[in-house]
């Protein structure tokens, strides 16, 4: 017998990738599980299947920067307790990191594809189910999106749960709505502009030399990176990245705030007299909008 559960989560994590840098992105998660009915003549009662599975995922998946452990251009060192330094080296647009080990998640792959997170995840569940449920198939699939979206990473410090680790990230459509008509053209223009982007708080800058980084950082300066830090209730989180590929936003980096920012930067190519809406989302299914 098969039971199945689609859209059970969304995982929306970060990747660091040799080609894109950091990318943020979110996937869709359904589960399959075949085996025994058990004494209640199930499989398993779907509320369990909420609260381990999707516990599972959340918990050690979910809002976390993904690393793939094995490739060549990732180091990865222990510092004090609990706390990892992580560095990509990529030429002039390496990426350095000081977090709470709870901030990542160690993917065995030489890349973070579709492929070897499902893996990845498959084996975090492995072992973790009742004994009637003989095996499980785990699909991670990106949301179908008519029209245009980018992927963007960021840390929310002021956040209680898993937002505030400073590298995690989305995959999210952009709706402009110019007097009541969409604009595919600005959509798709915005879009490009937040293409693998990490968008930082202008709060949370500071030099690089200010970091706790590893000596794979040495070479890095103010004029190729910037530096972010901030303490919050998970611990203290420090991130060095290439300007090329990070916008400053002069406020925090909700998605309330940043659809405040498109429809300020939206707006001021539009003339007084255009009406304007942006629906800014937050991976799948959720976001904010703002008007002009």
């Amino acid at each position: 017998m098969n039971l199945f559960v689609k859209a059970l989560t969304v995982i929306d994590s970060s990747y660091l990738c040799d080609q894109r840098g950091m990318v943020g992105d979110s996937w869709i998660v359904d589960v399959t599980l075949s085996g025994d009915l058990n004494e209640m003549s199930m499989v398993l009662d779907f509320g369990k299947v909420k609260s381990q599975i999707k516990y599972l995922i959340d918990e050690y998946v979910d809002h976390r920067l993904l690393i793939p452990s094995r490739s060549a251009n990732v180091h990865v060192a222990a510092t004090q307790n609990g706390y990892s330094q992580v560095d990509m080296l990529r030429d002039d647009k390496s990426l350095h990191l000081h977090c709470p080990d709870e901030a990542f998640g160690f993917v065995d792959a030489d890349a973070i594809t579709l492929d070897s997170l499902t893996q990845h995840v498959h084996q975090l569940l492995q072992g973790k189910l009742p004994d009637n449920v003989k095996d499980f198939t785990i699909t991670l699939r990106p949301e179908a999106i008519e029209g245009a979206f980018y992927h963007y990473s960021h840390g929310l410090k002021k956040h209680d749960g898993n937002c505030q680790r400073i590298a995690h990230g989305h995959r999210s459509p952009i709706e402009l709505i110019v007097d009541g008509q969409r604009d595919s053209a600005l959509e798709e223009q915005f879009a490009k502009r937040w293409e693998d982007i990490y968008l930082g708080s202008a709060e949370d800058m500071v030099p690089t030399a200010q970091l706790k980084l590893s000596e794979h950082a040495r070479n890095i300066t103010d004029e190729t990176h910037y530096g972010f830090c901030y303490q919050a209730p998970q611990g203290h989180f420090e991130l060095a990245i290439a300007k090329s590929e990070t916008e400053i936003i002069e406020t925090d980096t909700t998605v309330e705030l940043l659809a405040d920012f498109i429809a300020d930067e939206v707006s001021n190519t539009l003339s007084d007299s255009h009406s304007l809406q942006v629906v800014a989302y937050e991976g799948v299914g959720k976001g904010a909008m703002a008007f002009r």
